[in-house]
């Protein structure tokens, strides 16, 4: 018998016997699932109480909560430890204060089960704050045991299915997602401080635009036709910018049918922000503060720990370089871009790249910089000017036609957030959608270009990856990592 058999049936005799638990605390007239208990405070505001009133033991009663995470009975006497939202909280129960009967049924408790405690405050011999229960409450019954050796487990994908023992039993995932949770709170109130407006817009649309991507499709029964969920949120943003909303920001899902990866997700979070009167460079000076506030909120510190190696740097002036620059240095040919299409793709083999001979010219030169310059931007880089047909939505840089005024940020290695001076002339913009649509007129997003006809002021746009920005302040090693329920094959 293999070891994860002898495993489940663990588990499974477990379940009998809480099963057999619940049913006999029924029959005692006691059901934990139709019982509630009022928490004043959380582990973490019980600590700070116990340190502002500086006395031995409080007269003050508080009541936590949380579920039962270690159980240590002595005789008469129980330590153990509840976890909530905050962390752990240490309960000392005594048979002579709760009373013998409570007590009884105290001791039948097991790990993971959910209880309120009310009593006083008091700090025991090795200094943890400590509640001394006057009563307890069981307000949940756990029929499942908690993983006895979850950080041994060698399969991820179970961690990421059952992402809620995750979160029971690694502290730091739920560390990581509290700083998640930091991240998009100080990014709200950066943009709020600079008189953003937040707004919400359609995640299915008629036309999937604003990025190159394959979109998901669904089809909407009322108005039978097939829409398709967004692969980005700029069109509509920037139909606001038509409208008179001259500074305006969106927090929201993105969905691109595309594969997985250790940095790709199917469903990922984007900001997305477009500011009237402003420009690629205006965007600069917002990401960078952005990225700084969120880093001192997240960490304290602008100075960030990687695995690899050195720090990363987020003070002071980041470098700017251009795309081309980058490509020059790294494929140490000062004629790149005058070559064909088959000596860069022989270049490429040289350079111990392998790429795909369909790509057009100037997908291969992009996949040079993918693969050989991203890697290696380790320290915050904004790559400007790239040329103009990877993107249709930009302006065309009036020193160098064939590029755009563009950034890309990149951090860490890879790409974090790109940025725009927006195109606002209707008749270029259309034309530049056209070059990149070519037979396939039915993906031209008509409506939007009919919002530009009407006018849009010169603006900045910038797009910022969250999950990204996670993986790089946090250190995780996967994007899985920081999305809380990551796309799955369905469960057998």
């Amino acid at each position: 018998m293999n070891n994860s058999k002898t495993q489940e049936d663990q588990s499974h005799d477990q379940h009998a016997v809480r099963l057999q638990k619940l049913q006999n605390l029924r029959e005692a007239g006691v059901d934990p699932f139709s019982a509630n208990c009022l928490q004043t405070h959380t582990s973490k505001q019980a600590k700070l109480l116990y340190d502002e009133l500086g006395v031995e033991e409080t007269e003050e009663t508080v009541s936590v909560a949380g579920r039962i995470v270690t159980f240590r009975v002595m005789g008469k006497a129980t330590f153990l430890k509840v976890q909530d939202q905050d962390g752990q909280m240490q309960v000392y129960v005594k048979r002579d204060e709760i009373g013998e009967d409570n007590y009884r049924v105290f001791k039948k408790l097991d790990l993971g089960d959910i209880i309120g405690v009310t009593g006083t405050l008091f700090v025991t011999k090795t200094g943890e704050t400590t509640v001394r229960a006057q009563k307890y409450t069981l307000v949940s019954k756990a029929l499942r045991p908690l993983p006895e050796k979850w950080h041994g487990l060698t399969d991820n994908e179970q961690i990421y299915r059952q992402r809620y023992l995750d979160l029971i039993v690694n502290k730091e995932s739920r560390t990581r997602f509290q700083q998640r949770s930091a991240v998009l709170r100080e990014i709200r109130e950066y943009m709020w401080e600079l008189d953003f407006i937040e707004v919400e817009t359609p995640m299915m649309q008629s036309v999937a635009g604003g990025a190159a991507a394959r979109p998901f499709t669904t089809h909407f029964n009322a108005l039978d036709c097939d829409f398709f969920l967004r692969i980005a949120l700029e069109l509509y943003l920037k139909r606001l910018l038509v409208g008179g909303m001259d500074r305006v920001f969106e927090l929201g899902r993105v969905f691109r049918n595309e594969g997985l990866s250790r940095r790709h997700n199917p469903e990922f979070t984007m900001l997305e922000a477009y500011q009237a009167y402003s420009d690629y460079r205006g965007m600069m000076d917002l990401t960078r503060g952005l990225i700084q506030r969120s880093a001192e909120a997240v960490l304290g510190s602008l100075q960030v720990a990687r695995h690899e190696g050195d720090e990363i740097d987020l003070s002071g002036n980041w470098r700017e370089v251009a795309y081309k620059e980058l490509i020059l240095k790294a494929t140490n040919d000062s004629d790149w871009f005058s070559r064909s299409k088959e000596e860069k793709l022989a270049a490429s083999i040289k350079l111990g790249i392998e790429i795909d001979p369909g790509l057009e010219d100037f997908e291969i030169t992009n996949d040079v910089f993918e693969k050989l310059v991203e890697p290696t931007l380790i320290q915050p880089t904004f790559v400007t000017h790239i040329p103009v047909e990877l993107c249709p939505l930009a302006k065309l840089n009036p020193q160098d036609p064939s590029t755009l005024d563009v950034f890309e940020l990149c951090i860490n290695g890879q790409e974090i957030a790109p940025a725009y001076s927006e195109q606002n002339d209707p008749l270029l913009q259309r034309k530049m959608f056209q070059d990149q649509v070519g037979e396939e007129i039915q993906n031209l997003d008509q409506d939007f270009l009919l919002a530009l006809e009407h006018g849009m002021p010169p603006a900045g746009g910038m797009g910022l990856g969250i999950d990204r920005l996670v993986i790089f302040l946090t250190g995780a090693a996967n994007i899985r990592d920081t999305i809380l329920f990551p796309s799955l094959r369905p469960g057998q």
